[in-house]
């Protein structure tokens, strides 16, 4: 990995973005793409992804167009955020996880997921989901929550955690501050959570709290708490959230990834351009451009070019390059080599231990809805 002295001004802003794209190979347009802006990372959707050699042959190439490693990335959490229940087979969701209470089992999920994303070439899974399942959340989130109970989301999130990192996969905490009271989607529209600082402390920020050592990624969500921040701006936008609550009073230190900000939770109030650059100057690290080529190219435009006109934000850019290129340096997830294609065999050996899984799952006498033994 390059150092902070070798990297040129263009370089550190693509170290910032891990970016979407459409098809299912590296196109020309995508090979161009790649090379000029040498994103930070990848991620790959369902229109992403057909099979598994396809995937692994998708993720191998770009990362051999980019050269340095790449966050290769997923949203894989299983149940409805399940990326490859086509590729491989589905597999159960994490509520459905945690409602048999066993440690060993919520460490086999992120474990059995965790193998999926090894052998299909990713390093980075953007999961586990920590947002607490509260009433407001359930037409929003639904399986994706583990419960309204914190310490029952820590017990699942560390355990789901330690299973990827067997596997040697990156896991993310998300979404902070947290989603569980939003009513509405934000990949639509922003949701307003009208709850104190006190509540919020004590309950959808535990799962931080507990594991702002474990975490080496968080992800910002596009939500906004207007009784603690006394404005409409989302977490994402916001220094006070990041900087001040994530930062300095919960102690993070980590990564901070900004969830996509090709979504109407930010695009709503703010410019592709605006969001970009003041993700990075609340506090974030990255960011994330998924859906439109079109915005991924304005977004890198917008950074470079407001780092050469602002000597303060350009010396920021400098900085948080540094950051990302060392975590890059030290992490066993990215400095793995990538498994070989995965063959047939390999597949069908992924495909039975999700059927086992399921199996176990389902004769577990505590997986009946209402009962916990966490």
């Amino acid at each position: 990995m390059p150092s902070k002295s070798s990297l040129n001004l263009r370089e550190q802003v693509g170290q910032f973005m891990i970016m979407g794209f459409d098809g299912t190979r590296v196109s020309p347009y995508l090979r161009t793409m790649l090379t000029t802006l040498r994103p930070g990372g990848v991620i790959l959707f369902k229109r992403n992804i057909t099979e598994a050699a396809q995937t692994h042959s998708l993720l191998r190439d770009a990362q051999r167009v980019v050269g340095t490693p790449l966050f290769r990335c997923v949203d894989m959490e299983g149940g409805t955020v399940d990326r490859f229940r086509d590729a491989i087979s589905p597999i159960p969701s994490a509520a459905d996880v945690a409602r048999s209470g066993s440690r060993k089992l919520f460490r086999k999920h992120g474990k059995l997921i965790g193998q999926q994303l090894r052998a299909l070439g990713f390093n980075t899974d953007f999961a586990p989901c920590v947002d607490l399942g509260w009433e407001e959340s359930k037409a929003a989130l639904g399986s994706r929550t583990v419960s309204a109970n914190p310490r029952e989301t820590v017990s699942y999130a560390r355990e789901f955690l330690d299973g990827l990192r067997e596997a040697r996969i990156l896991g993310c905490g998300k979404h902070f501050p947290g989603l569980g009271g939003a009513s509405v989607d934000s990949h639509h529209a922003l949701p307003l959570i009208d709850k104190s600082w006190k509540r919020v402390w004590s309950e959808d920020l535990v799962p931080y709290r507990e594991m702002r050592k474990e975490f080496s990624l968080v992800m910002v969500a596009h939500v906004s708490y207007p009784k603690i921040t006394h404005d409409s701006a989302p977490a994402s936008l916001s220094k006070q959230w990041i900087t001040g609550i994530l930062r300095t009073k919960i102690g993070y230190r980590g990564l901070v990834v900004s969830d996509d900000l090709d979504m109407g939770g930010v695009l709503n109030g703010a410019s592709i351009e605006e969001a970009a650059v003041g993700t990075l100057v609340a506090g974030a690290d990255m960011f994330l451009v998924c859906q439109k080529e079109d915005h991924v190219w304005r977004a890198y435009e917008a950074v470079f070019n407001h780092a050469q006109r602002d000597r303060s934000f350009a010396r920021l850019v400098a900085l948080k390059a540094k950051r990302v290129t060392e975590f890059k340096a030290k992490s066993p997830a990215l400095r793995a080599r990538m498994a070989p294609a995965p063959s047939a065999k390999t597949v069908e050996l992924l495909r039975r231990r999700v059927w086992e899984f399921t199996e176990e799952l389902r004769m577990n006498p505590l997986s009946q809805p209402g009962e916990r033994a966490l």
